[in-house]
């Protein structure tokens, strides 16, 4: 009878640690989108304090609910590999329908998010928050291919601003930085493609492009 107290008193000890570690980690995940959310917030310019707690709060929930969705995903994906070791072809068929059922899931999600956002804040707030979810790629890079080429004409510069836009709003739902990068860069080669079909050498336009920056740095010395 002492035993078997003893192994039950064990087992409560490991499952109880067990709990308080996940409730460590949940609660510092959330300290860590909060603040996130919190610079992101900041850097659109709201300063209304009754807004900026509630647009903060769906820019931390977005973040938490992607996470959610993600780790379902990586969870029933290890899952998959654990049975099926020797059947490469039959977990990957199963891989491939639990990752459509995410990109349903997500393409909802990314609905219900812009929608609550539209209801706090203007079209140009909401372009912020989603530049501050994203690195700022988006206006960073259109800047930079207008400065690289800057004979670039307006139907030019609607394409590659209309393709950074739909990275952006791909990006915005990425789970991590590197995949939020990748959207961008896979729209970066549909752009260079489309520039190099319109005749321009993007070697060259890259390397007098280099030589015009180094030639402002230096003037400014």
């Amino acid at each position: 009878m002492k035993q078997f107290k003893y192994i039950a008193m064990v087992l409560l000890a490991i499952t109880g640690s067990k709990v308080f570690a996940q409730t460590a980690a949940d609660n510092n995940y959330i300290k860590v989108i909060t603040e996130r959310s919190n610079k992101i917030v900041t850097a659109a310019g709201i300063t209304d304090s009754v807004k900026f707690k509630k647009v903060r709060d769906i820019v931390a929930a977005q973040y938490s609910d992607l996470n959610t969705i993600y780790d379902a995903r990586k969870n029933k994906v290890n899952d998959i590999k654990t049975q099926m070791p020797d059947d490469k072809a039959g977990a990957n068929a199963k891989i491939a329908l639990i990752d459509s059922d995410v990109v349903k899931q997500v393409k909802v999600l990314h609905t219900s998010y812009i929608n609550k956002l539209n209801k706090q804040l203007s079209a140009d707030e909401v372009d912020k928050i989603k530049d501050g979810m994203t690195y700022r790629i988006y206006p960073i890079t259109y800047t930079a291919y207008q400065d690289e080429i800057p004979n670039l004409t307006d139907e030019q510069k609607g394409k590659i601003k209309g393709w950074l836009l739909e990275a952006r709003e791909n990006a915005i739902d990425a789970e991590s930085a590197e995949k939020k990068h990748a959207w961008f860069g896979k729209f970066k080669g549909r752009i260079n493609n489309y520039l190099s079909a319109q005749g321009y050498d993007m070697k060259k336009e890259g390397e007098e492009w280099q030589k015009r920056i180094k030639e402002r740095q230096a003037a400014k010395q």
